[in-house]
């Protein structure tokens, strides 16, 4: 096994892992669903899973397809950690603040509260900028053009899903929710 894909691998067990860990914790204390059933999360959820397997067969294949090189190898995987480092930050801290408000997708009959501490004062969807960071990560690790595409193919999946759940918190929490959406960007900077 190869550097790459041993650092794409590694990550994925840590950075589902922990996902998976959530999503039962949560389900088993509360006895009742936390994935919603819409479209925008199962298109989502099928492209991360797409992205993942398109990463690993090119890290575990060398395969030249698209490949461009405009960093070293080392440098290119010293970039990519740092933004694997950042994504686990991102994950780790929305999964750990939004704790019993957690859902995949829009659940419309459970609502939840409005969380805006944590790391949810800085941004509005840090799981989603977690992801966001790992597509740059694995971009940059394999210098490869198809991921960056891809990149932002995932980009406007992760949009529309977060388009949906701001309409659904707007209708559930009112100006509660308008005034922080006029505090805390969408992503970082934005």
């Amino acid at each position: 096994m190869n550097e790459a894909t041993l650092i794409i691998a590694l990550h994925q067990l840590l950075f589902q892992g922990l996902f998976l860990a959530k999503n039962l914790s949560l389900r088993i204390k509360l006895g009742k669903p936390i994935r919603g059933d819409n479209p925008e999360a199962r298109r989502a959820v099928a492209f991360f899973i797409l992205f993942i397997l398109v990463a690993l067969y090119f890290a575990s294949s060398d395969s030249p397809f698209a490949r461009i090189r405009l960093l070293p190898g080392e440098m290119a995987a010293g970039l990519s950690l740092l933004l694997l480092g950042f994504n686990l930050v991102f994950g780790i801290a929305s999964l750990r603040d939004l704790g019993e408000s957690w859902r995949v997708g829009v659940i419309e009959e459970q609502a939840t509260e409005l969380v805006e501490d944590g790391i949810y004062r800085f941004t509005r969807n840090p799981y989603f900028v977690s992801y966001l960071l790992m597509f740059a990560a694995y971009t940059v690790l394999l210098q490869n053009l198809a991921l960056f595409a891809l990149s932002f193919i995932g980009f406007a999946l992760v949009h529309g899903m977060i388009l949906k759940e701001e309409a659904y918190l707007e209708s559930v929490h009112g100006e509660d929710y308008r005034a922080y959406k006029q505090r805390v960007p969408r992503y970082l900077l934005l």
